[in-house]
């Protein structure tokens, strides 16, 4: 393998030349009629018989990974796409019939490119008008791509009349170019697609079919920590220094291994070396050495707003379970095909990025009573971006979802007074382009529960009004699909198409950010008013919401 990578990393330092002519073509690429800055110029050659297309920084061995090379048999109209991965990687795949299958429409239309005299072909994929300008006057077949290759010379291909690959220069060299063996080793053009786009981000995983389920027999093992009967699953990884300037993603997988019903799920981080106490002293011990917090309505809250000693959890993402997806998959119904997995995905780069060369918990907690429980896999992706290197602050103000529910944890039901969620902190240096970012969904599976009834949330910052919207869903029959076990009634609605406060079955809930501005160091308070319904019965309403303070 090293070999083959060396012949390829060093292709052009590796080439003889026979008896014959061949040509080296530069193409040049733009945009809405601007020439892309700082581009890797295309760089193609050409023989009687084969054509490598690649780019002036491969030819230099200047180009980072990974990069591709195609080479083509202009004979045969079949071509090879050889990928380098890593210098010690190099994945290939051969195509015998796409070129065979183009279908170009050939028009009356010339212009002159570089002096020859060039025909106009069209056709159309996947939507986008493609236009390609050919000639007949070079010896030789090119293109920079594989599209239109059997034509000609193509020296111009236009995307949609304003993205075009344009040639700028056509040199003939003296002598034939030899070009390299293709690598014995070849894989499926969908293994080598999925290998090339994995080699392009960091991908750091965190559970493998992990179940979260409510039992007593549940056990922690080397890397995965098990807390409050199983409802909490935690994993300790190191977030790479590269995460500082990357765009950053969490996707969670999940299905059903026995409950039926939607379930609140949360994503959280935990500092392992915080210089405060955590939530994790918590999940350690148990819900009463977490700080309580009162606001005069006579409930005790365990462990939900930061104190000068304390850190919250930060929540990453806030996710609800469908009703039994792929568990349920038998209840059958005309014309419903139920999906068997609901995938999660969502951004998480302004948080991350605080975290950037550090050991953390990431957690995840789902909560239900059911012993099959849920079944989920996870992981954090990292992708290079042109990004601000200035310091990022994150720090979490308050979190009432109770992720350890299963093991007493008080519900977020603080909001029936007017006080609602009020707490102070203290900043210790300035911070700029302030924002909190808030998350909210409310709760109350009843009629007149405050899930299926509008509240308005209002926030406020030192006595003055920042903020204030009414969190609601009105897309939630959109999941249906994801719902097998979601209850029909009679007035041809499923349980799952309802309304809700900000969340559905199957779905994430979207941070809401709350721009502050520039704040200056000293201390503040900040209150969260909801106007939380009144209990029924055994039946009452709750708000998880958690606010994460972000800035520079």
């Amino acid at each position: 393998m090293k070999y083959i990578l060396f012949k390829f990393i060093f292709l052009f330092s590796l080439l003889s030349f026979g008896q014959n002519s061949s040509f080296e073509i530069t193409y040049q690429r733009s945009s809405n009629g601007k020439i892309l800055e700082n581009q890797d110029v295309i760089k193609v050659l050409a023989t009687s018989a084969q054509v490598l297309v690649s780019s002036e920084k491969i030819q230099n061995k200047q180009a980072s990974f990974p990069y591709e090379v195609t080479l083509m048999d202009t004979a045969n109209l079949s071509f090879y796409q050889i990928a380098s991965l890593s210098d010690t990687n190099v994945v290939c795949y051969e195509d015998k019939e796409t070129i065979k299958k183009q279908q170009l429409e050939l028009l009356s239309e010339t212009k002159k490119i570089l002096g020859y005299t060039c025909k106009k072909a069209k056709t159309i994929i996947n939507s986008n008008t493609i236009e390609l300008w050919y000639t007949n006057e070079i010896p030789v077949k090119v293109s920079p791509s594989t599209l239109g290759i059997h034509l000609g010379a193509v020296l111009e291909i236009t995307r949609n009349g304003n993205a075009s690959t344009l040639a700028i220069k056509v040199e003939k060299k003296k002598k034939k170019l030899s070009l390299p063996t293709i690598p014995k080793s070849q894989v499926d053009v969908l293994t080598y697609k999925d290998l090339l786009w994995k080699s392009r981000f960091t991908t750091i995983p965190v559970f493998k079919d992990e179940v979260i389920n409510f039992s007593t027999d549940v056990v922690s093992n080397d890397s995965i920590v098990k807390a409050v009967n199983g409802t909490i699953a935690l994993r300790k990884i190191k977030i790479p220094q590269a995460a500082k300037k990357q765009l950053a993603f969490v996707e969670l997988v999940e299905q059903s291994n026995g409950d039926a019903y939607d379930r609140t799920g949360s994503v959280f981080i935990i500092p392992a070396y915080a210089t405060k106490q955590t939530f994790l002293s918590g999940l350690e011990k148990g819900k009463d050495v977490l700080p309580i917090y009162e606001n005069g309505n006579g409930k005790k809250y365990q462990g939900v707003i930061a104190t000068s000693t304390y850190e919250p959890l930060l929540e990453l993402m806030r996710f609800f379970t469908p009703f039994g997806i792929q568990k349920y998959n038998h209840i059958q119904l005309k014309d419903k095909t139920w999906e068997e997995q609901v995938m999660y995905r969502q951004e998480i780069t302004d948080v991350l990025q605080s975290f950037a060369g550090q050991e953390v918990w990431i957690g995840v907690f789902i909560g239900n009573y059911d012993k099959g429980g849920h079944k989920v896999s996870m992981q954090i992706t990292l992708h290079p971006e042109e990004m601000s290197s200035k310091k990022k602050i994150c720090i979490p103000l308050f979190n009432t979802t109770n992720v350890m529910e299963m093991g007493g944890q008080e519900y977020g039901t603080m909001f029936n007074v007017p006080q609602g969620l009020e707490m102070q902190f203290k900043l210790d240096q300035p911070i700029k382009k302030a924002k909190i970012r808030y998350i909210t969904t409310g709760h109350g599976g009843w009629e007149n529960g405050d899930e299926f009834v509008p509240k308005k949330n209002t926030l406020f910052l030192n006595g003055k009004e920042v903020f204030q919207f009414t969190p609601w869903r009105e897309d939630c029959g959109s999941y249906r699909l994801y719902n097998p076990a979601s209850g029909n009634f009679s007035n041809g609605l499923s349980s799952s198409d309802y309304s809700r406060a900000n969340w559905c079955p199957g779905m994430v809930t979207s941070p809401t950010y709350i721009e502050l501005g520039d704040l200056s160091e000293g201390s503040y308070t900040i209150r969260v008013q909801i106007p939380q319904g009144q209990p029924e019965g055994g039946s009452f309403s709750a708000w998880n919401v958690s606010g994460v303070l972000i800035g520079e």
